[in-house]
């Protein structure tokens, strides 16, 4: 049968058949709250019916400004099963930024949390096209505040009926909405339908992918407004696996808490939050007995803290790959019978890679004509991908530069070995070519990382009068660690080629990052362009 897939009826199964599993959220009000699909279920209803007396109408792009909740977890179904699209905004973008997207995507109501009404307050005269802001809280907790048109969440659906019949339409609706801050000039948006979304969460719960079950308790660490927290909140609901919430509490030690209290049996997020998270277990000599797998993803996982995971805390770590243009998930390493049974040294270079195609995504290298290269694990090339849940083009954009003969160019460099395992080299901007070979700043970083005085290391191409350009690493030290360069130097000489040896190292207290955690590697270069040249 022709039956349209429509994000509603996610919701709509997991509270007919998935009555055991719950959705628990450590609430930004505080507390922790918790209550199942079936809740979920007429609450996204009510919302559905108060959106509409506000007068949402199909096609109408909803803002949301949130935590990972409950709350924010309702919009996601109501919103796009009544046929409007959840547009998530990164709060931690620069205003400039959040204004342009918000008035970029023409949003009609904006979604906020507590934490971040200060934002919107600081830009509302420039975002004069919202009709209404609805802070995500009850009566008792609501705020004094100088937004326009202002609503509580708890009071707009209060009264509403739970009856609500979701509207039926083409699967290749608009649903969802992100803008990638992984670009050039202002964030372009990525539109997904309600066909991507639910065939890239049919794909990722499989337990080749992220393995989620009935018996699963998964805790996305990864924001709802960063990629839809990696599609978890569609996922899980159709795994029939409980859902974990973290809300604001992204430190080690909260996240610890809600992992030891809850059973978390699954988690999900990148290496900067694992990082934390790891240094707190061992300064309290915790653990993370009911922790089954880790997904490491958003930038490469050093290979000591996957050691660390799997040695120490007997946690499987899941290297995973994607981006905003592919909802997002491209690639990763799940166990398969190979890696099971293979000696630690064979095991730990298969984890470096970003892992396998998942089902539904083809990966190619090609060269700088488009033309492809071989799969041999050696051959550095530019990364394409397509399938049904990649992006074919930016909303309201008209530069397809990046898609060429049905294929999207990722920006990053690769390899392919011939099991099929891919390894991002560098994006295409930050690989160094020095004396016309090629260094991957991803692998020089990840070696540095591994030295134990070593919290975060960044490694640029820097302008260089006789190599065109050499690696320049900045390094922030642990407290109280004295490490020097000689001593960097020497960790790395046994770990990387001779001429892959960064002809200096720079102690940093600090480094840039950009909106969702990633080195800012602009900003570095532009700091250290001459440092070679002066010398």
């Amino acid at each position: 049968m022709d039956k349209q897939l429509n994000i509603a009826d996610i919701l709509e199964y997991a509270a007919q058949y998935n009555t055991d599993a719950e959705i628990v959220t450590r609430q930004v009000e505080g507390g922790i709250h918790r209550y199942g699909y079936r809740d979920a279920l007429d609450r996204s209803k009510q919302l559905a019916n108060a959106l509409t007396k506000l007068g949402v109408v199909e096609g109408d792009r909803i803002g949301t400004l949130a935590w990972n909740t409950y709350r924010h977890f309702e919009i996601y179904y109501a919103v796009s099963g009544m046929g409007a699209v959840t547009h998530t905004i990164n709060p931690r973008l620069f205003a400039e930024q959040i204004v342009y997207i918000v008035n970029h995507a023409d949003d009609q109501v904006i979604f906020v949390d507590l934490t971040f009404v200060p934002l919107l307050e600081a830009v509302k005269d420039q975002i004069k096209g919202v009709k209404a802001f609805v802070i995500m809280t009850d009566a008792a907790h609501m705020p004094q505040c100088n937004l326009p048109n202002v609503i509580c969440y708890e009071d707009l659906i209060a009264q509403e009926s739970k009856d609500y019949t979701w509207p039926e339409f083409d699967e290749k609706t608009a649903a969802g909405l992100c803008y990638t801050s992984g670009t050039t000039g202002n964030p372009k948006g990525v539109m997904y339908s309600h066909r991507s979304t639910i065939l890239h969460a049919l794909s990722s719960c499989r337990s080749s992918a992220l393995d989620l079950g009935p018996m699963s308790r998964v805790l996305p660490v990864v924001p709802m407004f960063h990629v839809c927290a990696w599609g978890i909140p569609y996922a899980a609901p159709i795994a029939g696996a409980s859902i974990v919430f973290p809300g604001a509490g992204m430190d080690g030690a909260s996240l610890y808490e809600l992992i030891d209290d809850e059973k978390a049996t699954s988690l999900l997020g990148v290496p900067t939050v694992w990082l934390g998270l790891l240094n707190y277990i061992d300064s309290i000599n915790g653990h993370l007995d009911t922790v089954d797998s880790v997904v490491i993803g958003g930038s490469a996982a050093p290979r000591s803290m996957m050691e660390k995971f799997s040695e120490k805390y007997g946690v499987f770590p899941i290297h995973a790959w994607g981006m905003t243009e592919m909802s997002p998930m491209g690639s990763l390493c799940a166990m398969t019978p190979y890696l099971d049974s293979a000696d630690k040294e064979v095991r730990m270079k298969i984890q470096a890679k970003q892992g396998r195609a998942v089902f539904g995504v083809e990966m190619r290298i090609v060269d700088d004509n488009d033309q492809p290269l071989p799969n041999d694990g050696k051959t550095f090339g530019k990364l394409m991908v397509r399938g049904p849940w990649i992006a074919s083009g930016y909303y309201k954009n008209d530069d397809r530069s990046a898609f060429r003969d049905g294929w999207f160019d990722t920006g990053d460099v690769s390899t392919i070995d011939p099991l099929g395992y891919m390894q991002i080299v560098d994006r295409s901007k930050d690989v160094i070519k020095s004396g016309g070979e090629w260094i991957s700043s991803i692998e020089l970083e990840n070696y540095a990382v591994g030295h134990d005085d070593v919290v975060e290391a960044c490694v640029v191409g820097i302008a260089h009068p006789k190599w065109d350009e050499r690696p320049l690493l900045l390094v922030i030290k642990k407290d109280g660690a004295s490490c020097t360069k000689e001593d960097i130097i020497a960790y790395l000489s046994d770990k990387v080629a001779k001429w892959w040896i960064p002809d200096d190292v720079v102690f940093v207290d600090s480094l840039p990052h950009t909106a969702t955690g990633k080195l800012l590697k602009t900003e570095v270069r532009a700091q250290y362009e001459n440092h070679y040249l002066n010398e």
